[in-house]
């Protein structure tokens, strides 16, 4: 699945609003090495320079979308490819810095484990990842998926991503490696203009797989089908404005 950083950055300063609180609990007053994992367009690698200086930190994404506007954005900083999956940095750094991917991969529990031992002692593993799927936003998803002359194909293969553990869960797998660990939620609230404000969030990103799988023969029906649903899912408030409720979940995980 290919990703538009264009279209994910039309909400940026939304979407780095995660990013700020995230970096503010990281415990760590100077870094020599910091890696920003899934960096996307570069607004949190940008947000980590800003903290830490620009010596001894990069981006790494898997899409070159991603890559080419985060190198537009940020021509003195490295960014590399690769896949978060299998990778692991060649030697231990002070920083893994991760805003918003691993909702994506479904063993990101096996993957941590393999990063904070990519660590030095002291350093921080620090997370945020959108749980979002109980929102009216995402069921909408579903239901549309299920609605329509594409729903075959989604019979055959969901899309929809699987949802996040407990935060028990991510505690008893990190705890044995942490000398701290710190897990907590924020659900933002976010004011957008209408509707059709939070059909072009999400196609930055939930709705993205949704869309692929539809394919280019229902494309613009599906995204219709879903703004019908969306519009009488979040009704107008006092201003005309629509309010989105976003929950995420963040992570500090500091090695032993």
């Amino acid at each position: 699945m290919a990703w538009s950083a264009g279209q994910y950055v039309k909400f940026e300063d939304e979407r780095t609003r995660p990013v700020r609180d995230l970096l503010a609990q990281v415990p760590l007053e100077h870094i020599d090495r910091a890696i920003d994992l899934g960096c996307g367009p570069g607004n949190s690698t940008e947000m980590i320079v800003e903290r830490y200086g620009a010596i001894g930190v990069s981006g790494l994404d898997s899409d070159e979308d991603m890559l080419q506007a985060a190198r537009k954005r940020m021509p003195g900083t490295e960014f590399v490819k690769a896949d978060l999956a299998t990778w692991r940095p060649e030697e231990p750094v002070d920083l893994l810095f991760a805003n918003a991917v691993f909702q994506w991969l479904p063993d990101h529990l096996d993957i941590f484990e393999r990063l904070m031992d990519g660590l030095k002692p002291g350093g921080v593993l620090a997370i945020q990842m959108p749980d979002n799927l109980t929102e009216l936003s995402h069921l909408m998803m579903e239901e549309t998926a299920k609605n329509g002359p594409w729903s075959e194909a989604f019979a055959k293969r969901s899309v929809r991503r699987s949802p996040l553990p407990s935060p028990s869960v991510y505690y008893n797998r990190l705890i044995g490696r942490s000398a701290r660990l710190d897990i907590w939620h924020i659900n933002y609230n976010h004011p957008l203009e209408n509707a059709a404000a939070i059909v072009e969030w999400v196609k930055g990103t939930g709705l993205r797989p949704y869309l692929d799988h539809a394919g280019a023969e229902y494309r613009e029906a599906f995204t219709a089908d879903y703004l019908a649903r969306i519009e009488k899912a979040y009704p107008p408030l006092a201003d005309d404005k629509v309010l989105l409720r976003f929950p995420r979940l963040f992570i500090i995980a500091v090695k032993k």
